[in-house]
């Protein structure tokens, strides 16, 4: 039987680009499984955080170390930059010869330029099937405003918030404090700040006075044009993962518990800071409704492949609030979307390959 070229794309740009490098190296070892080797034969490519796509051994280096490759190192792969000086010819925006050779791509590129839509416009311009949403969901599900519009549409409930931009918070010292007048009349504190499209609680704080609001504004829009200010609620944060295209099925349900004041990029990616509890001990009747909320979230952002559905509930009024979903959320062997899966029933090997399947699927012609 001839194996299918699963072109797996990790690294990337972003600040998420060392968890990219462990969820490709967890993929790679479940496409080695006994069970998918016979089917799948890896090509790596690796994105340096130059933007530089590399293939050949220099992925390979990165997936055996783990270690991000440093823009000076080199190697001999084809396409890659090194001393050969055809090689040297590549830009930034070029890819390396053996990308024709991809039968399928399996892009694990966390954060901006990984799941904003970004890459999944360049793979359907190569026009080969990748795992995961489109352009469309890909966009909407790491914009947090377009995404909670698209949430309001399809009737889930969410915790108030309110969008801004950047020149809102960096205009003339007449406007500024108008507009905390407003969030604080909206939303009260405490309030939780974003940058619209950063993934993995980058650039989020917690904010409790109107001192630490102003400077929370300005820190978020150093790293996005678009923010959002979202009301704080007192419940436990609970997760939900989807598998599927057109005729999703929802895991069953995650808990996540931290002992920091809330779920910051430090706690999330600090051995020992937070523990996941699956099942999740809440009453079953909740754990349906965030289930069939986690699948009216991911049509409603038109998701395909994969995705997280992260939710607050409110244990004092039995509410279930949807906060976000992640269209590529993190896949290590660890992470809570594989472990959803596995407490579910689906291994991480068939969990990876039915990934393929179904964006096999869903680029068919037919």
């Amino acid at each position: 039987m001839t194996k299918l070229r699963v072109g797996l794309l990790f690294g990337g740009r972003s600040g998420e680009h060392e968890v990219s490098i462990k969820s490709a190296q967890a993929i790679a070892k479940a496409l080695s499984a006994e069970q998918n080797a016979s089917k799948y034969e890896i090509l790596p490519f690796y994105i340096q955080k130059d933007g530089r796509w590399l293939a050949g051994e220099a992925p390979q280096k990165v997936l055996g170390t783990g270690n991000p490759l440093l823009e000076s190192e080199q190697s001999t792969s084809e396409g890659n930059l090194t001393s050969n000086p055809q090689a040297q010819t590549l830009s930034k925006w070029q890819s390396p010869s053996q990308v024709a050779q991809v039968d399928v791509w399996f892009p694990i590129l966390h954060g901006p330029n990984g799941e904003d839509g970004t890459i999944q416009g360049l793979l359907t311009l190569m026009q080969v099937p990748f795992v995961g949403s489109g352009v469309l969901g890909s966009a909407m599900g790491m914009d947090k405003i377009a995404m909670k519009i698209a949430f309001e549409q399809a009737g889930l409930p969410q915790v108030k918030y309110k969008a801004i931009t950047r020149a809102q918070v960096w205009s003339n010292p007449c406007i500024f404090p108008k507009l905390c007048d407003e969030i604080e009349a909206a939303l009260g504190y405490p309030a939780f700040v974003k940058p619209a499209n950063l993934g993995s609680s980058v650039g989020i704080a917690k904010v409790r006075s109107r001192q630490e609001l102003e400077a929370a504004l300005d820190s978020a829009a150093s790293y996005d044009r678009r923010l959002v200010v979202e009301a704080g609620v007192v419940a436990r944060e609970v997760e939900c993962a989807v598998l599927g295209n057109d005729r999703p099925q929802a895991s069953v349900i995650g808990e996540i518990s931290y002992d920091s004041d809330f779920y910051d990029y430090e706690t999330k990616y600090t051995e020992g800071r937070a523990d996941l509890l699956i099942p999740a001990s809440i009453p079953d009747a909740i754990a349906r409704k965030i289930q069939d909320m986690a699948l009216q979230a991911f049509a409603a952002v038109d998701a395909a492949g994969l995705a997280r559905v992260d939710f607050f509930y409110v244990e004092a009024t039995q509410e279930a609030l949807i906060n976000e979903i992640n269209t590529l959320p993190g896949f290590t062997a660890t992470s809570m979307y594989p472990q959803l899966w596995a407490h579910s029933g689906v291994s991480f090997p068939e969990l990876v390959d039915r990934l393929i399947q179904l964006a096999l699927e869903r680029h068919s012609p037919s």
